[in-house]
Order: C-alpha cells, then sequence, then structure tokens
C-alpha cells in the first residue's frame, strides 16, 4: 500500500513546530505541494527549510499569515487559492485553574481552536466541491472526549472541532470531498514538554518527568508514553490521501488508547 499524494496541494496550519512541522513533512514525502503555515516568515521559512532538509526533493510553500484573522485568510487565499488537502492543525493549550478562566480567554480559545478551522473549511471547501476531490482534516484532542480538569476550555473547544468536522463532513456529502477530525493523544512536542512540567517536578530528567506525568495525570494510556508526532503524521497521511476515500465524517484515534471506548 503507497500513499501517493503527487499533483496536490495541501496547506496545514500551524505547521512551523510539532505535530503541524510532522504532518507537513510527512505529507511532502508523499509527493504533495505543501504549504507551510505560521504567523511570522521567520519561523515558516526555518520549517521549509526543515522540511526540505528532511525531503530533498520536497515542493514547500512559504505560506505566513495570522489564520485566526479574517484579514489574515485573505492575504494566505491571495497567495495560495486553491488548496486540496487542507489540515487545520493550529492550537493553543494551557493548564488553568477551571474556576480561573476568564471570559476573554473562553474567547480566545474558541476563536483559535475552532473559529479559525471554520474559516477555513468555508474559504477552501467550495474549490474542492467544484473539482470533485479533497481533504479536510481537523485536529483534535483526547481531551475533547475526556476533559482534562486542569483546561476545561481547551477541551471543550476540541469538542466543538469534533462537531464542526461532522458538520461539514455532511455538508460536502456526495461530492467526493471527505471531512474528518483526528483525536491525537497526549504527544511528544516542545509545548507539550512545557505543559508536563507544569504538572511535574521541574528537576525530573525529561524521560522520567513523562512517565511521571503519564503516571500521575494520562494513566489511562495503553501505550504508557508520549506519542511522537510522526506517528499522528502518518495517520493525516492516509486520510489524506485516496485511500481514505469510503471515511468521512469520522473523529479517528491516534491517541495511544489513552479513550476508554471500544468506539472512536
Amino acid at each position: 500500500m503507497q500513499i501517493d499524494l503527487a499533483g496536490r496541494t495541501a496547506l496545514v496550519t500551524g505547521s512551523t513546530q510539532g505535530i503541524g512541522l510532522a504532518i507537513a513533512t510527512t505529507l511532502a514525502s508523499a509527493g504533495a505541494r505543501v504549504a507551510i503555515n505560521g504567523r511570522s516568515a521567520e519561523s515558516v521559512a526555518r520549517a521549509v527549510a526543515a522540511v526540505r532538509a528532511e525531503v530533498p526533493a520536497a515542493d514547500v510553500v512559504d505560506a505566513p499569515a495570522d489564520v485566526t484573522t479574517a484579514d489574515g485568510v485573505a492575504a494566505l487565499v491571495a497567495a495560495l487559492p486553491d488548496v486540496d488537502v487542507l489540515v487545520n492543525n493550529l492550537g493553543i493549550f494551557e493548564a488553568v485553574p477551571a474556576l480561573d478562566i476568564s471570559d476573554d480567554e473562553w474567547r480566545r480559545y474558541f476563536d483559535v481552536n475552532v473559529l479559525s478551522a471554520v474559516r477555513l473549511i468555508r474559504t477552501f471547501l467550495p474549490g474542492m466541491t467544484a473539482r470533485g476531490w479533497g481533504r479536510v482534516i481537523d485536529i483534535a484532542s483526547d481531551s475533547a472526549v475526556v476533559i482534562p480538569r486542569e483546561m476545561i476550555h481547551y477541551g471543550t473547544s476540541k469538542t466543538a472541532l469534533l462537531a464542526v468536522s461532522r458538520g461539514f463532513a455532511k455538508e460536502a456529502a456526495g461530492t467526493g470531498v471527505t471531512v474528518n477530525s483526528v483525536i491525537a493523544g497526549p504527544t511528544h512536542t516542545g509545548g507539550v514538554e512545557d505543559f508536563v512540567y507544569q504538572l511535574v517536578d521541574r528537576d525530573l530528567p525529561w524521560d522520567d518527568a513523562q512517565r511521571e506525568f503519564m503516571r500521575l495525570h494520562r494513566p489511562q494510556s495503553l501505550l504508557g508514553r508520549l506519542i511522537e508526532p510522526e506517528e499522528i503524521a502518518h495517520l493525516v497521511a492516509y486520510l489524506a490521501s485516496p485511500l481514505a476515500s469510503a471515511t468521512t465524517g469520522a473523529a479517528v484515534r491516534v491517541d495511544g488508547g489513552y479513550v476508554d471506548s471500544i468506539l472512536p
């Protein structure tokens, strides 16, 4: 089984590091033309160089823009009018006591984690349906299903993203375009390292710290370790490919067995 995305253009939001960068690299290795997105031109340029170092023949496009704003999306579309594969990866998270989350923070999490995806789907879905082929993949989280006590605003925003994916899949029904979400489990990224050290002893070496974090705060995980970004990217590449033509409206898990359910 070979994943071939030659001739397809993919946009991965928030792809200058972590899961987004791993997804961009994996899609590029499958032959897609990949647009790297971040808020600053400098961070995007570094990510583009990283992808080309990993995949020397990669067709990579700089796409700096703040996709949390309508003006940012308009600027992005001016440079990248057509997209075949849209991966809404951009997201923010932080541990905050439930009663300390302000109205402004609730709004910010909805704007970044939900509305940015809605805006981009609304922008690119019509072109996909007109061409009769396309993929929309929203990166959600196990926190959408198992709401974490320490960041319920984040979990709630990811729950909303699952609903967004299902709803737009219905809008795209019968067009050749699929819309799915990926429920990513606890993943090893720079941002997550900071998050882990908010909750465990900062003096612990990283391997010990992550094991302590999983033991204390994610004991449901069957994997017993943090997931590597490339493991998320492999599932995204499959969903982006023609091989996943019968999968739509789904919330597909790559969570290390964290969500205690036999259903997605």
